[in-house]
């Protein structure tokens, strides 16, 4: 078990917790929510695999900005494994698993309560954030092509940096830019599901017109580190069932140090209480949910499902 990690064996008496969906006056005024994330990965193989490496980043971090982490717990059945909680350099809990033989299947069961207990505000960073080469480095999903660089150009009037630094936005003018990369974003590129991969780059969502939301995510990063103006890649959920949700961050300036204000390019919008972040990276490789490796020539086939929303007390 790793530092600062605090999984529990409590995942029954979390999983009974009934749920419901907060009202929009809730999500608004109440002081404080309590949330209890679910989540569930079974993957099923046609034949038996030997040596699974598997690596899961799906525990909500101790605290983000008016998150914090009661308890969680991760259940892994269907094979003889073992597994271990790290957190890694970025503050994200990275569990590893590994089982030298899966006969049939794998099952891993997610289970998180954190509360809310602010307003939903913006995280506070270190101004050190402001420069974090690694906020504005491109990564091979979010570099900017010519395409690229000239949509950013164009809505800001800057030019890419000769090397990645932050440009220095003033006051609100960090704030209305990525406002207007969110709103560009959105209607630039249509929701369709299987028509990108995780492979996808900015550059050819961009140009495809189609994706999910980490496509969206990576067009927007790609903008915004185009002409300086840090950004991450957030992984987390929305309230209710579905998949994992992707959206941005973007680091600004603030009177203390920076902060890191959350924008939807696939939903146009600002983040808020219905939204719970579980990692933060420099795009979607470094916080994949889910990943891993095997030995074998067994063909595996991977099913999910997730529920968020508030306990019912």
């Amino acid at each position: 078990m790793g530092r600062g990690d605090d999984v529990t064996s409590a995942a029954g008496a979390l999983h009974h917790t009934p749920l419901r969906l907060p009202s929009h006056h809730e999500l608004q005024d109440a002081p404080r929510l309590t949330y209890v994330l679910r989540q569930y990965f079974r993957y099923t193989y046609d034949a038996p695999v030997q040596e699974l490496r598997h690596r899961l980043v799906v525990i909500p971090p101790r605290r983000h900005g008016d998150q914090r982490r009661r308890r969680h717990s991760i259940t892994v059945s269907g094979a003889d494994a073992r597994t271990t909680h790290r957190r890694n350099a970025a503050g994200n809990t990275v569990t590893r698993c590994r089982a030298p033989l899966v006969p049939h299947q794998v099952e891993f069961v997610v289970e998180a309560v954190v509360d809310w207990v602010g307003p939903g505000s913006d995280v506070l960073l270190p101004r050190a954030a402001l420069t974090d080469p690694r906020l504005l480095r491109p990564t091979r999903l979010t570099t900017a092509d010519p395409a690229i660089r000239e949509v950013a150009a164009m809505m800001t009037g800057r030019q890419a940096p000769a090397r990645p630094s932050s440009v220095g936005f003033i006051g609100h003018e960090g704030l209305a830019t990525a406002e207007r990369f969110c709103a560009y974003v959105h209607e630039a590129i249509s929701y369709a599901h299987g028509a990108t991969s995780v492979a996808t780059t900015a550059a050819e969502a961009l140009a495809g017109g189609r994706g999910v939301c980490q496509d969206t995510a990576h067009v927007m990063i790609a903008l915004c580190r185009a002409v300086g103006l840090p950004a991450r890649y957030v992984s987390g959920h929305l309230l209710g069932e579905g998949g994992t949700h992707a959206w941005v961050e973007v680091i600004l300036a603030d009177a203390t140090g920076a902060r890191a204000v959350a924008f939807d390019p696939c939903n146009g919008r600002r983040g808020g209480r219905d939204y719970l972040t579980v990692a933060t990276g420099r795009d979607y490789t470094d916080v994949a949910p889910t990943s891993g490796t095997y030995v074998g020539t067994a063909r595996g086939t991977l099913t999910t499902t997730k529920q968020l929303g508030v306990a019912l007390t």
